[in-house]
């Protein structure tokens, strides 16, 4: 049979059956029929040895068109096939853009941060500065700049997490005011600060008591400051925190840091004072302590205790938050349970 009569057959039949084919895998099996190394074009090709020298140009390039013709109408066909794939996957898929979107459900800050939070915000609000300290703290500044030496009896009342003989893990945020004192230009101004964190201590973890737990403690150094000012102080947080008609009182007590020393209850915010469970039938609730700077303290941190004084208080915003939301156990706080800490969504 002549060559070229037999390519243009292939051409012919070769695009009859692309021009069939429906399926990707038919067209394939088209592909390598035809255009593959065993396929009849190749075979036809390795009888242009026996053509003269003028046929062979033009059935070269007749061989070159019939491959290049199926080819292409291979790439449009694999083409069209896929178009098609598309559409039909679209058309099980579609998606309905007037139905509602999923609500996502958003966290909060945790409840005890969230009491943190507006605490700060307040006495940022009085002219005070958030400061915050290391809490792998020196015995320096944790105890003996607070007056209280290495034998002083009252670091008992701290049973403290050791590091190295003077290093801790600090058990109050004392130490960040003692740091702080150390390094104050009184000739700028008077200190006013806070110092919010984490302190640790060795104590039994149960409903009342946890080995880590916060702190917020409040400084002020300057002259002429008062136990009036103290006062004030503390009675426009508790009512802040639990309710404006709150009322304050303030009991005879002792810090090594502070002399003197007071214990600070809050009129109960349960029963109005009248007495309940809640303050165990007294109208009022122990909320922190506080007192007027200990002369060592200003001493020990460079300041003139004949010049200035001031006031200072710790209070435990884990506490603030248990009696704000009557929550009868302080390791709800670090347990992570949703169900439980899904209520506090704050503002």
């Amino acid at each position: 049979m002549d060559l070229r009569n037999v390519l243009e057959e292939l051409h012919r039949q070769g695009l009859q059956q692309i021009k069939e084919a429906h399926e990707m895998e038919k067209l394939n099996q088209i592909r390598v029929q035809f255009l593959g190394k065993k396929g009849p074009l190749s075979q036809a090709l390795r009888g242009m040895k026996d053509l003269t020298a003028e046929q062979r140009p033009k059935v070269g390039a007749l061989a070159n068109t019939v491959r290049d013709d199926l080819q292409e109408a291979i790439d449009q066909a694999k083409k069209q096939l896929e178009q098609k794939a598309t559409a039909a996957k679209l058309a099980t898929e579609k998606i309905d853009v007037t139905l509602p979107g999923k609500k996502r459900r958003l966290g909060t800050k945790h409840v005890i941060y969230q009491i943190m939070d507006d605490i700060e915000a307040l006495f940022i609000g009085l002219g005070y500065e958030v400061v915050n300290g290391p809490e792998v703290e020196e015995d320096h500044y944790n105890f003996e700049m607070m007056n209280l030496p290495k034998d002083h009896p009252a670091r008992d009342m701290q049973d403290t997490f050791y590091i190295s003989d003077e290093i801790l893990m600090r058990t109050q945020t004392s130490p960040v005011q003692a740091r702080t004192l150390e390094k104050h230009d009184f000739s700028e101004g008077p200190l006013k600060m806070i110092s919010p964190g984490k302190v640790y201590r060795r104590d039994t973890d149960d409903a009342t008591h946890s080995h880590q737990f916060n702190q917020i403690e409040g400084l002020v150094i300057d002259k002429h400051i008062t136990m009036a000012d103290l006062k004030g102080t503390l009675e426009l947080t508790a009512r802040h925190i639990f309710g404006s008609e709150r009322e304050i009182r303030l009991r005879p007590s002792y810090f090594p840091f502070t002399e003197p020393s007071v214990e600070v209850d809050v009129s109960c915010f349960a029963c109005g004072g009248e007495g309940c469970k809640v303050c165990k039938f007294t109208g009022w609730i122990e909320v922190l302590g506080a007192g007027m700077v200990h002369q060592n303290v200003l001493e020990n941190a460079g300041v003139d205790s004949k010049v200035y004084g001031g006031f200072a208080f710790g209070l435990g915003p884990d506490r603030f938050a248990m009696l704000k939301y009557g929550i009868n156990d302080i390791r709800n706080f670090y347990l992570n349970d949703v169900r439980f800490l899904e209520q506090f969504k704050g503002e």
